[in-house]
């Protein structure tokens, strides 16, 4: 995409940060590691959190949970010996006028120690202040000496790079000190900020009241001493707002840009003939949920208009997408078009191959599957019936992606568990028609700031409801020997004629060893735990046939327990199975587990969700497994995942072509994303694409910061 100069920013920011004052040989390669390149890198490197420096507190005032800055007189000091694990400690006493507090070290040089602190000896302390039963206590404080006499308040304003105000707290790495830190900030903000432009809109700035970039951030890094400091500690102070929405609003900006190319273009204006819909509704076994029936209305308006659409379809594990999926997929083909369905994992191809092809049959249709398994010859002709239009409906895994795979009229393109598929994968499937319709499918349910960000460029419709008949599900965590309990518990519903599946997980480092441990467990649960049950195996190494053998078996009861490898995550269907028992349950992340318990509930029967966690696992890891035993709700379990990984992790953002935030987060800031989505959505229908002549520092920016992710010819 051209650059053109205007949208370079000043040179001042694009030098080095070796260029830096204070920033020499040994310096260097420490601000390196915190990913920091260049000056503006620097500028944007802003405090994890403040520190209240303004004043000295009496030490009768000062408060657990906070750090605190006080002055006291060293009344004791030596080493003791913990009760608890018989390690030494150095503890010190001090005092003012007030009262006494205990200082603690646990890891320190003792001769140093006794240097700094010798009895009698005045000293300014920092730290965080902690409770114990009775006891006040400050660990490790940062110690600043005082001359004998010396007015402390003095002494203090010397130094106002770390007293008498506000202070930042900097994210460091090893070797360098908070002291080092402000110290090579405090200049290089001073000097630098100025150069940052703000190429918001002028009438945007103002009505919202926000500041230009360049104060944002001398006040983010220094503020002044009138600054809330409640909401400096929340990060919703005006500085870091202003910051936050001037990314929030080139992000929008993009995703808006990309929304008006879709309906720019031409696409297929399909009308409604109920010509299979109608036949199907009256055959279907069940009646559309009111959920299902809502966003199948809101599908075929987006169908019957000239513009292709371009929706995303939320619904939680087993709400009915497939079913909307199908009567989405009946309109483009009695409009005389293809359906082309894709799905991540072979198995969940197959399986929406066989739902779809049972109700097409019904109706006179054909659908064909198409994987990368397939023998040359099949696929062949496979390839042959979608290049002549002898095939309706096209199911398959990326295989359907591929160079060679022509249609003969695709008209609605439809992606399942969007999450495994990035934006390049929605527009290769995209040019393999003249602009079709685009369905996207996720049962990974996304906070509502999440889809508005990752699908900006979609419209969004939820499936909010059940169909009736499904039961909660009980999730259950048992710990070392609980398990007995578990197994117990699958012995006693596969007795009373249920089915149940143990999933391993599969992490690619150590493939081999996991795939030998499902193995040697299936084993193992065959002759000395269930010898009286029949056990199936289940494993991505296995050929299709062979997992098709497997999960046939299963479905129809002849394998009473399966055990499997994920493959089954998504999209396996046996109402008979009651019980889900998931192994090292803390190395799968949430949407993962929510995902495998949706295996189970399907039928009329009470279903159980069992998680084994491994003998050590991390703190994260426990409080995903407390989520999934306290919530059914997709939606609470998909916050509690982005609280627990952050956005980063969540959006797999690299995959999904969106750039980096540097100040904004996507939970605490989701306020000010839905103002700018809003400004920056009405900014594009006024200014014509940023067409018009006062947009174009507006656009400048934009191409800068989207740099070649845009695929837009309307910006290019």
């Amino acid at each position: 995409m051209p650059q053109t100069p205007d949208s370079q920013p000043h040179p001042a920011l694009e030098k080095t940060i070796g260029s830096i004052k204070g920033v020499g040989p040994k310096m260097l390669p420490k601000l390196e590691k915190l990913g920091l390149k260049t000056v503006e890198d620097a500028l944007y490197h802003l405090p994890l959190r403040y520190e209240d420096r303004r004043q000295l507190k009496p030490i009768s005032h000062l408060r657990p949970g906070g750090q605190e800055v006080f002055r006291g007189r060293v009344l004791s000091a030596g080493e003791s010996i913990t009760s608890r694990n018989r390690k030494k400690i150095y503890d010190v006493i001090v005092e003012d006028d007030s009262g006494q507090i205990a200082l603690k070290w646990f890891r320190y040089r003792k001769p140093w120690l006794q240097k700094l602190l010798p009895i009698g000896r005045q000293v300014v302390l920092i730290g965080e202040v902690k409770h114990f039963g009775a006891t006040r206590e400050v660990h490790h404080p940062d110690v600043e000496l005082l001359p004998d006499g010396a007015d402390p308040m003095q002494v203090l304003q010397k130094d106002p790079l770390n007293f008498g105000r506000i202070l930042p707290v900097y994210p460091l790495t090893e070797g360098l000190s908070q002291k080092q830190a402000r110290k090579i900030w405090y200049p290089l903000v001073m000097d630098n900020a100025v150069y940052v432009e703000s190429r918001m809109p002028q009438e945007v700035l103002q009505r919202l009241h926000l500041m230009p970039l360049a104060t944002a951030l001398l006040q983010s890094h220094w503020p002044d001493n009138q600054t809330d400091l409640q909401a400096l500690g929340q990060g919703t102070d005006s500085a870091r707002n202003s910051l936050v929405f001037d990314e929030f609003f080139f992000l929008e900006l993009g995703l808006a840009l990309k929304r008006a190319g879709v309906q720019l273009e031409e696409g297929i204006q399909f009308r409604l003939e109920h010509r299979y819909t109608l036949p199907l509704s009256k055959i279907l076994p069940f009646k559309l949920t009111d959920a299902q029936r809502r966003v199948l209305g809101e599908i075929k308006q987006d169908m019957c208009s000239k513009q292709p659409m371009h929706r995303l379809l939320q619904g939680d594990v087993g709400s009915g997408k497939t079913m909307v999926a199908l009567m989405s997929a009946l309109i483009a083909i009695e409009n005389k078009t293809q359906v082309a369905v894709v799905a991540p994992t072979e198995i969940l191809a197959e399986q929406h191959f066989r739902t779809f092809d049972n109700w097409l049959r019904e109706l006179g249709l054909k659908a064909a599957l198409l994987q990368g398994s397939m023998s040359a010859s099949a696929k062949r002709d496979v390839l042959e019936m979608i290049a002549t239009g002898e095939v309706d409906l096209i199911v398959g895994t990326h295989a359907v992606l591929q160079e060679g795979v022509e249609f003969h009229k695709l008209g609605l393109g439809i992606i399942d568990e969007q999450h495994r598929f990035g934006v390049k994968q929605r527009s290769l499937l995209k040019h393999k028609g003249q602009n079709p319709d685009m369905l996207v499918m996720t049962a990974t349910p996304i906070p509502r700031t999440l889809s508005m960000t990752l699908y900006g460029d979609l419209s969004v419709s939820v499936i909010d409801q059940l169909p009736p008949g499904r039961k909660p599900i009980t999730t259950r965590k048992y710990v070392g020997q609980q398990r007995t309990k578990a197994y117990q518990l699958i012995g006693k519903e596969i007795a009373a004629g249920r089915q149940a599946y143990i999933v391993y997980p599969l992490v690619e480092e150590s493939e081999k060893s996991d795939l030998k441990a499902a193995i040697d467990a299936a084993e193992h649960l065959k002759n000395d735990i269930f010898p009286q049950f029949n056990i199936g195996v289940l494993h991505g190494r296995m050929k299709s046939a062979e997992k098709d053998t497997v999960m046939e078996r299963f479905r129809k009861g002849e394998v009473q327990l399966l055990v499997s490898t994920t493959v089954i995550e998504v999209g396996v269907d046996v109402p008979n199975a009651t019980v889900m028992m998931v192994e090292h349950a803390d190395r799968f992340g949430l949407s993962q587990l929510h995902q495998l318990r949706g295996r189970v509930g399907r039928g009329a029967d009470k279903s159980y969700c069992l998680l084994i966690p491994s003998d050590h696992y991390s703190e994260d890891a426990g409080k995903r497994l407390q989520v999934m035993v306290d919530t059914e709700d997709g939606f609470r379990i998909a916050e509690a995942d982005l609280e627990i990984r952050g956005p980063g992790d969540f959006l797999g953002t690299r995959q999904a072509g969106l750039p980096d935030f540097r100040v904004a987060n996507l939970l605490r800031d989701a306020r000010l994303l839905e103002s700018a989505r809003k400004e920056a959505f009405e900014y594009i229908e006024k200014t014509n694409q940023l067409k018009t002549p006062d947009s174009q520092p507006v656009r400048q920016e934009l191409i800068r910061r989207w740099g070649g992710r845009l695929e837009l010819a309307a910006i290019g």
